[in-house]
C-alpha cells in the first residue's frame, strides 16, 4: 500500500514499484510471470522444492497464525480431490497388498481412537449438564 513502510525501511523514500499500490504491483508481478513461462525462462519446480516451499510457507502461516485450520469435512473433500486428480494425471502411489494392509491398519486403529475419545468427551458432557459427576456422584462445585 502507498506510504506503509515496515521498519526496517524507515528513513526510505517509495519510488517506483514500491510506490505503487498493491493492485498495481500484482498485474505487473502477473504479466511478468507469464512472459517468463512463455518464453522458457520461468524456474521451474521439481516436486522436492515445491513441498520443501509448501513446508516452510505452512510452517509460517502456522506461527504467524494465519494458517486455515481444516475441518474434518473440508480435509475430507482436499483428500478426495487430490486423489481423484493424482489418480488422473497417474501420479497416484500404487500400494501393494502389505501397504494397503497396514494402511487399512493404522485407518481402522485412528478411526476406533477418534470413536472412543468422542465417546469419553460426550459422556463427560451429559455429566457436566446433568450436574453428576462419574459413577453417579455429584460433581463438586
Amino acid at each position: 500500500m502507498p506510504g506503509t513502510r515496515k521498519d526496517s525501511d524507515k528513513g526510505k523514500s517509495e519510488r517506483g514499484f514500491a510506490a505503487m499500490d498493491e493492485e498495481k504491483q500484482k498485474e505487473i508481478a502477473s504479466k511478468g510471470g507469464k512472459a517468463a513461462h512463455e518464453s522458457g525462462n520461468a524456474h521451474e519446480f521439481t516436486s522436492e522444492e515445491a513441498r520443501e516451499a509448501g513446508r516452510k510457507g505452512g510452517k509460517a502461516a502456522h506461527e504467524s497464525g494465519n494458517a486455515h485450520e481444516f475441518t474434518s469435512d473440508e480435509a475430507r473433500e482436499a483428500g478426495r480431490k487430490g486423489g481423484k486428480a493424482a489418480h488422473e494425471s497417474g501420479n497416484a502411489h500404487q500400494f501393494d497388498s502389505e501397504e494397503a494392509r497396514e494402511a487399512g491398519r493404522k485407518g481402522g486403529k485412528a478411526t476406533q481412537d477418534s470413536s472412543r475419545s468422542q465417546k469419553l468427551e460426550e459422556d463427560d458432557e451429559d455429566e457436566e449438564s446433568s450436574g453428576r459427576g462419574r459413577q453417579g456422584r455429584p460433581s463438586p462445585q
